[in-house]
């Protein structure tokens, strides 16, 4: 017996299969659509995790400084469309194939470090942020977090405190953990003299975590309008650079053990470096290009200048429970979702008061 189905009997059956088979859940996400492009509204299906990965459902994401090198093309190889921002805070909505230790509604932040390899040469070596296969970074190489999903590779997932406020903490995935893994490898004690260079984005959580690790805090930046400031968030001294040579005012104070540079101006960091004391080092952590120093100080005083890498996601954890603990908060000023231009055109203003933050719905 032979059955014919006329087409709109075939169209009845097509439609009733459709409302039967559950709709694919879509996201929102801010996409970058090329080089020295505005962010544009994109609707899309969430993805699934693959293998080693989490699908995290995205609560705030911070706006970093950083995320121009995505906007505007500096970052060579970057493929686009590009989601931006790598100061994510959020939960776990699926867990990938061979994922261990992770489950869904676990709260999880991820950083600048897109993760590792775990088995390469740098990585073997406790290495982690130079591994050879897993490179670029969050929101770089990877879609980041201007977005209500992402996926993020479960070695840069780090757990996130109950206690801390989504929304306030975001920062802390990149400005907060790049100022606090700094100033615990500057090689100074408890007691000695740290200068934090900068009272800005960087600078206002670098005084906080220096002050709560026991050293002499010595904010420096241009003008007294910022010394009240910078007493409050912790600093016992404060060196106005717009009235005196820093150097010579560090080293009045004995020299400092460490100065965490986090300005953007290369002059200015330069003005800095003579305050060293013996065996002192230079934390650079602000993008200035060309450095000039005089290398005899260095050479006299057997003093450095280092640059720092932000920090993997243990580093990240172990700053978010390092700013449980001490009560550690960065100043922010928030954005809804919608407005990731307005707030992105804030953030590289430089008049933002001090982070920027975008919150999901």
């Amino acid at each position: 017996m032979s059955v014919r189905f006329t087409g709109r009997t075939v169209a009845r059956k097509l439609t009733r299969r459709a409302e039967q088979e559950p709709a694919l859940a879509k996201m929102r996400a801010m996409i970058v659509p090329g080089p020295g492009g505005k962010l544009q509204p994109l609707e899309r299906e969430v993805p699934q995790p693959g293998r080693h990965e989490l699908l995290i459902r995205v609560h705030a994401c911070g706006v970093c400084h950083s995320d121009s090198l995505t906007v505007e093309g500096h970052m060579p190889g970057i493929q686009y469309p590009r989601v931006p921002g790598h100061e994510v805070i959020g939960t776990v909505e699926a867990v990938g194939p061979d994922v261990d230790g992770w489950k869904t509604g676990a709260r999880v932040g991820v950083g600048w470090s897109p993760g590792s390899c775990g088995y390469c040469t740098s990585c073997l070596h406790h290495n982690e942020f130079g591994c050879l296969n897993v490179q670029g970074a969050t929101g770089v190489s990877r879609d980041g977090g201007y977005a209500t999903h992402m996926l993020a590779d479960v070695s840069a997932v780090a757990h996130v405190p109950d206690s801390l406020d989504s929304i306030a903490s975001a920062p802390l995935l990149c400005a907060g953990i790049t100022t606090f893994n700094a100033l615990r490898n500057c090689g100074a004690g408890p007691g000695e003299v740290v200068a934090v260079h900068g009272v800005g984005g960087l600078g206002h959580l670098g005084i906080q975590f220096a002050a709560r690790m026991g050293f002499r805090t010595v904010a420096v930046a241009r003008g007294k309008d910022k010394e009240q400031l910078a007493r409050d968030l912790g600093a016992h001294e404060y060196i106005d650079s717009a009235a005196q040579d820093p150097a010579a005012a560090l080293q009045a104070l004995g020299g400092a053990r460490a100065i965490i540079a986090t300005v953007t101006d290369s002059r200015a960091m330069q003005s800095v470096v003579g305050g060293l004391s013996l065996n002192g080092t230079l934390m650079v952590i602000g993008a200035v290009g060309a450095l000039t120093v005089n290398s005899l100080d260095l050479l006299r005083k057997r003093a450095a200048v280092k640059g720092w890498y932000s920090g993997t996601a243990v580093d990240s954890q172990d700053t978010l429970h390092f700013s449980t603990l001490h009560g550690i908060e960065s100043k922010n000023e928030i954005y809804p979702f919608e407005e990731a231009q307005a707030a992105y055109d804030r953030m590289m203003s430089g008049k933002a008061r001090f982070r920027v933050v975008l919150k999901m719905a």
